[in-house]
């Protein structure tokens, strides 16, 4: 039997392939999956069957097909559940939408998304558990409940959500199939030149700090990914970008830009964090240290998300507004330029 796995970094679903060996027995597919994918359940392979995410060459199957030698079967499912005690937390949150199965909201720089190693209580995934305290999704004792992707901590932007199990496996399979459409603004050192483009480049962990990505440029580890870019105001030693992700790595937007020698403005993990760009004038220095004052963390925010609704099929839409530290910089900024002109 030939198996490959592509759990992806920053989305939440795990991708899995499978070729069934020529001495296979006849079997349904629910229970043959079951016994080959750690941590799950046959639930769990139903509800990604009743999603349409099982596809046995090239066509979606329901849970009682019965295998066949020489069958190709491909699965996307919702990461697995997490032996971790969790707790809901009554802490506020942004709604920008809700109804029986999505949830968009729009989330706060300095808030983590899911609960991880050192980051166990605050996160959007606590708050979510209390605010949806009766539904079995979020009592089900999963550690990212509803996710089907996330934004780094010091993001902000809108995060779709689902509220049930369908949702969750049908929205998961978007993010897959890339029918989603993410845009980000940031704030990055120098212009990048064209000003409109697109990045491509694999992203994996760093070989030398796993804390942090990398780009692989010849391929040989990490992930593909690739950011499309357009320079949409120009400060001269920085400059204002959209980005529109094809893929959603970790970390993706900040360690392509670096990689092109523009990362974010104050990026402290990659190199955004120093006057990269403009003068030695004292008045220049003390300019830039009151904007990273201002704004003590990455230039980044997730403005808009579109996606199909899982149920009906309509295409939402959904953009927010720059935070206001953002905002902030870049109208300082403005007023820098201005007043050198």
């Amino acid at each position: 039997m030939a198996e490959e796995e592509y759990p992806d970094q920053q989305e939440m679903f795990e991708h899995f392939r499978f070729t069934i060996d020529p001495g296979q027995t006849l079997l349904r597919i629910d229970k043959y999956l079951a016994s080959r994918i750690e941590n799950t359940s046959r639930t769990r392979i139903q509800n990604a069957a009743d999603a349409g995410n099982i596809l046995v060459n090239d066509k979606p199957v329901k849970p009682n097909y019965r295998i066949k030698p020489g069958d190709l079967i491909q699965i996307v499912l919702p990461m697995p559940p997490r032996e971790v005690e969790l707790l809901p937390e009554n802490i506020p949150l942004n709604i920008v939408y809700e109804d029986d199965h999505v949830i968009v909201v729009n989330k706060e720089a300095g808030m983590v998304v899911h609960p991880a190693y050192g980051n166990y209580t605050g996160t959007l995934v606590n708050a979510l558990m209390w605010h949806f305290r009766d539904l079995p999704l979020f009592s089900s004792g999963e550690l990212r409940p509803g996710l089907v992707h996330r934004i780094d901590k010091d993001t902000s932007g809108i995060l779709v959500l689902a509220k049930n199990e369908l949702s969750l496996n049908r929205l998961s399979k978007q993010f897959y199939d890339r029918t989603t459409d993410r845009k980000y603004v940031a704030l990055v050192w120098g212009v990048p030149d064209p000003p409109e483009g697109t990045i491509e480049g694999n992203v994996g962990r760093s070989i030398r700090d796993r804390k942090i990505m990398q780009v692989f440029p010849d391929g040989s580890m990490g992930k593909i990914a690739i950011t499309h870019y357009r320079v949409i105001e120009n400060f001269g030693y920085v400059s204002l970008v959209e980005c529109k992700l094809e893929t959603g790595r970790t970390h993706q937007i900040r360690v392509h830009f670096s990689w092109i020698k523009h990362p974010l403005f104050n990026d402290d993990e990659y190199g955004g964090d120093r006057i990269l760009k403009g003068t030695t004038f004292s008045k220049y220095q003390q300019f830039i240290r009151n904007c990273f004052s201002i704004l003590p963390r990455q230039a980044l925010h997730a403005r808009s998300l579109a996606f199909n609704h899982p149920i009906t099929g309509k295409r939402l839409s959904f953009d927010s507004e720059l935070p206001a530290d953002m905002q902030a910089v870049i109208e300082k900024w403005r007023a820098y330029i201005s007043g050198r002109e």
